[in-house]
């Protein structure tokens, strides 16, 4: 077994985590559904590469994602912070160790939607509902239908847990807790850095990481998830770096993620430079600390190439974490595909490879430490179309169509149609390599991976697709005359196309961060300087992470300006 585990760190991580797990709840679903689509039981995919088995205390079996999610105190919504499959904390009068009064204060618990209601009373039956005081609702004392419990997401979801369909190991939920109270201060890399040095919660967080490391028979590395615009980038840091010493062998994907609400406009010179700095130093250090780092997160999806097909709405996180949570299950897939085994049917997967090839393809060919883009189309359009023109970037700051004969590419296709059919797998192969044979600019090197299992449309997700797409993700030349969006009432799944990819478009979004860098914190008499020192770097620190980014710059283009000689004076 190769097992991956996944590490959501920061709130809008968890948001894309949220709709990722509920992707993969579907498949599991689907694929022990007899009277369903018959790709999802024969898709050779293996579960057991993101999931692992338990039992619970009264031994009834499990099977959980293989996940460590991090978060302020108070994230959690209507979830408990041991999951759904275990009973709640112990009362601490039941303590014998502790002789003395008890005094206990408790809060008013966050209420379940109508969502979460209905899908407790499935996964527990009607009876327990009734001896629930927490899930008791007039609502279902009628009939739910779906379209009421999609509704009730579409008009407000407050928590990442408010759509998540999906039962979690009672030690991979983990709350921050800090003696500071206003979240709007947890906005810089050195808030991030204070909160672990208060207490043991860097040990704690680093006990879950070995709980399920050590349980895996060998692991193929760990996807990383990290919402980097605040506070969460110190956290994350300091977790990668003992990662990093305990667990030297094991690659990690790191994806850093932004919403759209972490691209307002700074009210002051001082908060721009806090920002400025803060993008420098985050970016520097994390990447320092993976073999391969993936930016996404656009300042908005509903201007973007995506909005042909998409209807988004980016003040709702709701809707631009299902976007992202699509495009990392795609490029997840060649992580699982299942080619080994007497059961297995390669007619339905090709291009496997782990982490640590994914990794090795794009950052080990002279390019250490290195930056990708990622592209996708959603949905992808038939075998008719260019599939690589298709393609669109979710990295923010990209030089867009830039020519680059060294560029490095992974090709992810899953669930391709044909002529009003599900393409075979011969068939999207040499699609892609007349994709490829028609561009002006072709790469150093491209790997293609190909599955036929669509991306399934899970109950929870946004009603963000436009009329011109069809049930099965088709783009319909005449669109139905529906309301303006659709979501999983109308769409069963779509076909999807993902790439990774290693090359010269990432040299703006790293030319901004050393610049800044070297004008705010390098400079002799930079604004920023005292402000580096507050988060605790030292002049030697700093001049390293410049030399990390000009190091950087050079591998993509060796004539470029990005020098590394010292701004200091």
């Amino acid at each position: 077994m190769r097992e991956i585990v996944t590490i959501q760190v920061g709130d809008f991580a968890n948001y894309i985590g949220s709709h990722f797990w509920n992707f993969q709840d579907e498949l599991l679903g689907l694929a022990e559904d007899p009277h369903g689509d018959s790709i999802f039981r024969s898709s050779s995919l293996n579960m057991d590469v993101l999931y692992r088995t338990g039992e619970t205390h009264q031994g009834i079996p499990t099977y959980n994602p293989r996940l460590i999610s991090i978060g302020l105190q108070g994230s959690l919504g209507s979830l408990s912070s041991t999951g759904s499959l275990y009973t709640s904390d112990p009362d601490p009068s039941d303590i014998i160790t502790w002789s003395g009064n008890v005094s206990r204060y408790a809060s008013e618990p966050q209420q379940k939607n109508l969502f979460l209601q209905t899908l407790y009373e499935e996964q527990t039956g009607p009876s327990a509902v009734s001896n629930d005081a927490d899930v008791v609702s007039p609502t279902l004392q009628r009939e739910v239908h779906d379209k009421d419990r999609v509704e009730c997401l579409e008009k407000g979801v407050q928590y990442w847990t408010d759509f998540s369909k999906v039962q979690y190991h009672p030690r991979s939920l983990y709350e921050l807790h800090s003696s500071w109270t206003d979240v709007k201060q947890f906005d810089n890399y050195g808030t991030g850095k204070d909160v672990l040095s208060e207490g043991l919660q860097g040990e704690e967080m680093n006990e879950r990481m070995r709980l399920f490391v050590e349980e895996c028979d060998h692991v193929q590395g760990i996807q990383f998830i990290l919402d980097d615009s605040g506070g969460f980038s110190g956290v994350a840091a300091e977790y990668l770096e003992n990662i990093a010493d305990e667990y030297t062998n094991t690659p990690v994907l790191l994806y850093t993620v932004r919403d759209p609400h972490a691209y307002i406009h700074a009210k002051s010179q001082k908060d721009s430079i806090t920002r400025s700095l803060h993008d420098a130093v985050s970016f520097s250090t994390l990447s320092s600390y993976c073999k391969l780092m993936v930016p996404i997160g656009l300042p908005s999806l509903s201007r973007s190439k995506l909005s042909s097909t998409l209807h988004v709405e980016d003040q709702k996180l709701f809707h631009c974490s299902a976007v992202y949570a699509a495009a990392l299950h795609s490029i997840s897939i060649p992580f699982r595909m299942d080619m080994r085994g007497p059961t297995v049917n390669t007619a339905y997967v090709s291009g496997a490879v782990d982490v640590g090839g994914i990794i090795q393809m794009l950052a080990g060919q002279g390019r250490q430490n290195m930056v990708a883009t990622l592209d996708v189309a959603m949905p992808a359009p038939s075998l008719t179309g260019s599939i690589l023109r298709s393609l669109n970037s979710l990295t923010p700051e990209v030089e867009e169509d830039v020519d680059d004969s060294q560029a490095l590419e992974s090709l992810i296709t899953h669930g391709m149609l044909h002529a009003g059919r599900r393409a075979s797998l011969s068939e999207v192969n040499d699609s892609i390599v007349a994709a490829y044979d028609c561009e002006m600019s072709k790469p150093k090197f491209s790997h293609a991976s190909v599955s036929l299992c669509p991306l399934p449309i899970p109950l929870p997700f946004p009603s963000i697709f436009r009329s011109c797409v069809g049930r099965q993700g088709e783009l319909l030349e005449t669109p139905t005359e529906m309301t303006q969006t659709k979501g999983s009432l109308d769409i069963d799944s779509i076909p999807m196309a993902a790439r990774l990819r290693s090359s010269r478009a990432v040299m703006p979004l790293i030319m901004k961060r050393l610049e800044n860098l070297r004008k705010f914190g390098m400079q002799r008499g930079a604004l920023g300087g005292g402000l580096l020192q507050n988060w605790g770097f030292g002049r030697e620190e700093i001049e390293d992470m410049g030399e990390v980014m000009a190091k950087m710059v050079m591998q993509l283009d060796p004539h470029s300006q990005g020098s590394s000689g010292s701004d200091w004076d």
